[in-house]
């Protein structure tokens, strides 16, 4: 699924206007983006979580000319799959 097949599924289920369901969902994925960029660890239960992962800088190789190269430090969001949704796709069942 993608944002827009979520934006028409919102619409239909909770049978509001299309352009208000895309309001929704861009206003989550706002407040998450902001919550993440500010450090702040995302749980939604029964779903999962969002945090940053920090990586040191690291030696690496560019694999066009074998050079050695020296690899920035970064922040990268990572996301863990809640028990649930884990056992419900163990179980292959479909909740819509």
């Amino acid at each position: 699924m993608n944002k827009s097949g979520l934006i028409t599924l919102l619409a239909m289920k909770k049978n509001i206007s299309r352009v208000t369901a895309q309001k929704v969902v861009d206003d989550i994925f706002n407040s998450m983006a902001i919550a993440l960029v500010a450090g702040e660890r995302i749980e939604i239960r029964g779903f999962g979580n969002f945090v940053i992962r920090d990586y040191a800088s690291y030696s690496g190789t560019n694999p066009r000319t074998g050079a050695s190269i020296i690899v920035k430090p970064k922040k990268v969001p990572f996301f863990k799959v809640g028990k649930d949704i884990r056992e419900r796709i163990m179980k292959g069942q479909n909740t819509r």
